[in-house]
């Protein structure tokens, strides 16, 4: 193209699309160079270079450098300079109909004709008036071809991550790296650190600070040095390593303290050390006391494990101990090999594991070495890989026993098949003579006819040379069958009801609606009526007598369908109340109770007799006291803080177990009575003491009597109920005279020794029922001095049914130092009521 001047071309479009082929030319010739300088500034402006030696440094940036060299050679032999014409060519390129290749065409024929040349100059003119509006040509730079790997785009993601975080100033510290800067700035120096393994949890020393000339270090922790200035100033001597050091030049040292020694470093501002390795000793572990079984048929196995920095694992290993299993029936025969049993250990989750014991819970029912004697050994691990192992543990291995003897004879047969397959033909012999007569020995068709196809099976299969896998098919059908002859159709109805609980767990987690809840607790109503007459049955059957449900401390303790009915409504009304926490662990410690029970045929179902007639209206009492007294409470903080029983009647209703505060306002002589309006004052606590007046009347007619005379039982009863009376009368004065305070510690006083009478007349009732044996069978009554499956102590008559709040263990302790926190709050409050501030004083004097 030969350029003209004077062309109607925008020059501002010129030039910039000039600029853009400059650009393109730019980028593509020097990409590298631009990336290799990124690289590079990201690198000093994060301060990598201190982190290095100076060598490395020197060494990395004489390398940049080279890399830097080369990409501008190669970038300048690529580089070419764009011309203005080859501008307007890109120019034009973007133009329709080229309109400025021709404005620099000449007409080349028809010069002298006339019309042609105003055909040309037409032409000329609409190409003109084109090229004046032509715009910039936008740029090419894309680099995907020549650059594949986008390694430009990494670089300038490390540099904006450098200018976020890093500082532009650091690139002057590479300055200070050269040989002979800390000789013409402070001379020769030198740092150290001191790092303990990481699993031991100590810090690191920085040597330059141990003023102590001697340093204890766990084995195995690592000692770094560098020395600064000129080469050779320092020198290193220690004798802590595996093969120790002496060395001088070495801008660097680390090595690893093995073993007691010194450590000397010789030179400017030299320090001497004696290093003094505290050796990473060996975990330990011991079992802790004898394997047992659980309810379930579990091994339960304590164990104790220490060590100096903690337990990473342990495991246990089972072995048979063959030279103490008695060799006879299906055990004469010489065992087929048979791995031994390894289990993991459980570790704590939380807290320290340097010293802690756990127990080994394992469920072994099913292997064939079930109550063989076997050896234990228990193995742990540490940090530092060292292995201990303790000492053999010779006992039976513990595992699920079957009291039915026909069920024992099955789990017996069963184990000889697994001992060893030449068993076989001698277990189906067995088998067919257990069978032979199953009129009187079967109670169930469905176990006698399982028993029989069985029995076929095995005889089939033993004529072919019995298979591993058809072993472990006969060796499951007979512990199938074992279960259904022990239990019978019991662990059916324990299925149903533990899946009608698992229902009602679910629908506590999601928030189920009442409707929902109603249902789900009627589910479990008759799933748990269905399992108690499968017990009653087998209870029938085996001719057990008036045991029932075993308490904590042995005590055998009977239950009636009401206390489990009470129970039960003691859930739904939690779960109503959204106090679904303490309706969860209520129905856990139910499950957990109805598991663990035996229900027995009572001998005689009599009325109530005049014990329990007595105890139930002390309980009654007992919370109609406790409904008063938080009334009285709620009243006091409503005289002297205004609004607060709103936001606090929830906790005042649970702490009487939701029943005393709506009993208060129906109690003996205050019927029809509700809660005060606030501002009623002196009429309030009128109605109060007339309900604590109607209250003590109760307890006297009450006491008129009572079981027990003249035993030390019976009368330690009559003085705790005497106590109780005259409390309640000192309570009924300071309610009549407006003082809240001392009628609540007057109420207080009178429900604890209403709770120590019922305690003796409960041992009195209790002492009554050993002199006349059966007696506690006819009432139905259950020892008064045993706990409940809940661990609470027992309600009237030895009814579980009890007042105490079903929180227990870690809740209850929670609660109670809140409660502590919240009166010493309010103690320290000055603007309060004195009469209030040394109530709460009070409060926390006697708590």
């Amino acid at each position: 193209m030969t350029y003209k001047p004077n062309l109607p071309i925008p020059r501002l479009s010129v030039w910039l699309t000039h600029a853009g082929m400059l650009a393109e030319q730019v980028l593509r010739a020097f990409w590298p160079f631009f990336s290799i300088l990124m690289v590079v500034l990201a690198s000093l402006m994060l301060g990598l270079q201190d982190l290095v030696s100076v060598e490395t440094v020197w060494i990395v940036g004489a390398v940049a450098l080279l890399l830097t060299l080369g990409a501008v050679v190669f970038g300048a032999r690529r580089f070419h300079m764009p011309t203005r014409a080859e501008a307007l060519v890109r120019l034009d390129e973007t133009l329709l109909g080229r309109p400025i290749q021709a404005l620099m065409d000449d007409q080349a024929i028809g010069a002298l004709d006339a019309d042609s040349v105003a055909l040309w100059r037409a032409h000329q003119s609409r190409m003109a008036q084109r090229a004046s509006q032509a715009k910039p040509a936008r740029p090419d730079l894309r680099l995907a071809s020549r650059d594949p790997y986008a390694l430009r785009y990494a670089a300038m993601l490390a540099l904006v991550v450098a200018a976020l975080f890093g500082s532009f100033w650091r690139i002057g510290s590479v300055a200070e790296m050269t040989p002979g800067a800390a000789v013409a700035g402070q001379g020769p120096t030198w740092e150290g650190w001191v790092e303990p393994p990481r699993y031991t949890g100590l810090p690191t020393l920085y040597l330059a600070d141990q003023e102590d000339p001697t340093l204890s270090v766990p084995q195995g922790s690592r000692v770094t040095l560098r020395f600064y200035g000129e080469v050779g100033a320092h020198t290193l001597t220690e004798t802590t390593s595996a093969a120790g050091t002496e060395t001088a030049g070495e801008p660097e040292q680390d090595f690893v303290a093995e073993r007691s020694g010194q450590v000397r470093i010789e030179g400017p501002a030299g320090r001497e050390w004696s290093i003094d390795v505290i050796e990473d000793t060996a975990p330990q572990i011991t079992v802790a006391g004898r394997a047992t079984s659980e309810a379930g048929g579990q091994m339960k196995l304590p164990f104790t494990a220490s060590d100096d920095y903690g337990v990473v694992s342990g495991s246990a290993v089972i072995e048979l101990d063959l030279a103490e299993v008695e060799r006879r029936y299906g055990l004469a025969v010489d065992p087929e090999p048979r791995e031994e049993i390894e289990v993991q250990l459980p570790m704590p989750i939380t807290g320290d594991r340097s010293e802690f014991t756990e127990d080994l819970i394992e469920d072994f029912s099913q292997h064939p070495w079930a109550h063989l004697p076997v050896t234990i050994t228990l193995s742990v691990v540490d940090d530092a890989d060292q292995l201990s192992t303790s000492e053999p543990f010779q006992t039976a291995l513990p595992a699920r026993r079957f009291f039915d003897p026909l069920a024992a004879a099955v789990i017996e047969q069963r184990r000889d098949l697994l001992w060893a397959k030449a068993n076989a033909a001698r277990v189906a012999q067995m088998l067919r003579a257990v069978s032979h007569r199953p009129e009187d020995l079967f109670r169930s068709d469905t176990a006698y006819l399982r028993l029989r196809v069985l029995l076929r099976r095995l005889e089939t299969f033993t004529q072919y040379d019995l298979k591993p896998k058809q072993q472990e098919e006969i060796a499951q059908a007979l512990w199938d069958l074992a279960v259904l002859i022990e239990d019978g159709t019991l662990a059916d109805a324990l299925e149903r009801m533990r899946r009608a609980q698992e229902r009602l767990t679910e629908a506590m987690q999601n928030g189920a609606s009442d409707e929902e809840i109603a249902e789900l607790m009627q589910e479990l109503r008759e799933a748990t009526q269905d399992y108690l007459r499968q017990l009653q049955r087998l209870a029938q059957e085996n001719g057990q007598d008036g045991d029932g449900q075993q308490g904590p401390n042995g005590e055998s303790m009977q239950m009636t369908q009401n206390d489990l009915q009470q129970m039960m409504d003691r859930i739904q009304e939690l779960m109503e109340q959204g106090r679904m926490a303490e309706a969860q662990q209520a129905l856990e410690e139910f499950q957990q109770m109805m598991e663990n029970m035996r229900v027995t045929q009572s001998q005689g179902q009599g009325g109530q007799s005049e014990g329990q007639q007595a105890m139930e209206g002390l309980a009654e009492t007992l919370r109609e006291q406790q409904g008063l007294s938080d009334q009285a409470f709620r009243d006091l903080q409503e005289q002297f803080n205004p609004g607060a029983q709103a936001g606090e009647s929830q906790g005042n209703e649970g702490r009487s177990g939701g029943q005393g505060r709506g009993q208060s306002h129906e109690g003996q002589g205050g019927q029809g009575q509700g809660q005060d309006p606030a501002g009623e004052g002196q009429q309030g606590q009128g109605s109060l003491a007339d309900r604590q007046q109607a209250l003590r009347d109760e307890l006297g007619r009450q006491q008129q009597g009572l079981p027990g005379a003249g035993t030390p039982e019976g009368d330690a009863a009559r003085d705790a109920l005497d106590r109780a009376g005259r409390a309640m009368d000192e309570a009924e004065d300071a309610l009549r005279g407006d003082d809240l305070a001392e009628a609540i510690d007057r109420q207080s006083e009178a429900m604890e020794a209403l709770r120590e009478g019922m305690r003796s007349l409960g041992e009195a009732m209790a002492q009554n029922q050993q002199n006349q044996p059966g007696q506690g069978a006819q009432d139905g009554d259950m020892q008064a001095n045993s706990r409940d499956p809940l661990g609470r102590n027992p309600g009237a008559a030895g009814s579980i049914s009890t007042e105490d709040n079903l929180l227990q263990g870690e809740d209850v302790y929670r609660r109670a130092r809140e409660l502590l926190d919240e009166i010493r709050r309010r103690t320290g409050e000055s603007d309060r009521p004195q009469i209030e501030l040394e109530y709460l004083k009070r409060l926390l004097e006697r708590f």
